[in-house]
């Protein structure tokens, strides 16, 4: 009879990590289902196919064919790609390893406490990450910094400008900032700078 024990630690590792660690927090059903199913179809070709002379061999080949998942799948955010890459390492884990493996056990725990940590609302919970448009053209940074922090009540720690258009008097920014530092805005400015606001992945 075949020992089943890694693939208990593989259902129990991939179910805390799909449903309590990322389900809890992004409610996404449709990527629950595609986490298991990368990750129980990665133990199963695995274990099939494991041997002390394809094991690292298949390991790199399933990790190369898999990383092309985002390219050929609707869009999915960085934090949904390392979800993926941590179903797909637990399961060549536990699939590589034919009988109990203590070592991967305790790596496959590391791999599910790391998600649940990283991705916790309160680590780095202040930041923010935004797609602006101002319906005004300003090519001078501080001077756009300056309408940002205005506008998002935060301060400004990185912004890239996607779009100057001064026909139509806009300005589209990619920004990244930290709430709760900026200047309050004043009357004044909410009238000229009035802003258009898109959360991006």
């Amino acid at each position: 009879m075949p020992d089943l024990t890694m693939l208990l630690v593989d259902l129990v590792a991939i179910t805390l990590l799909t449903v309590a660690v990322y389900f809890h927090r992004h409610r996404r059903r449709d990527l629950v289902v595609a986490f298991f199913g990368v990750n129980i179809g990665v133990f199963a070709v695995s274990n099939v196919l494991a041997s002390a002379e394809i094991a690292a061999g298949l390991g790199l080949g399933l990790f190369g064919v898999l990383s092309i998942i985002r390219l050929r799948s609707s869009e999915i955010s960085q934090r949904e790609v390392a979800y993926y890459f941590a179903a797909l390492a637990i399961g060549l884990l536990t699939g590589l390893a034919q009988t109990f493996s203590l070592v991967s056990t305790v790596f496959v725990g590391v791999v599910v406490l790391t998600l649940a940590v990283v991705d916790h609302p309160a680590l780095f919970s202040s930041y923010r990450h935004r797609t602006v448009q101002l319906d005004e053209a300003i090519g001078d940074e501080d001077a756009l910094r300056e309408a940002l922090e205005e506008r998002l009540g935060g301060e400004i720690r990185a912004l890239s400008v996607q779009h100057i258009d001064f026909v139509n008097d806009t300005t589209l920014v990619d920004v990244r900032y930290r709430v709760g530092r900026g200047t309050a805005s004043s009357p004044a400015r909410r009238t000229t700078l009035p802003a258009h606001e898109e959360v991006t992945a």
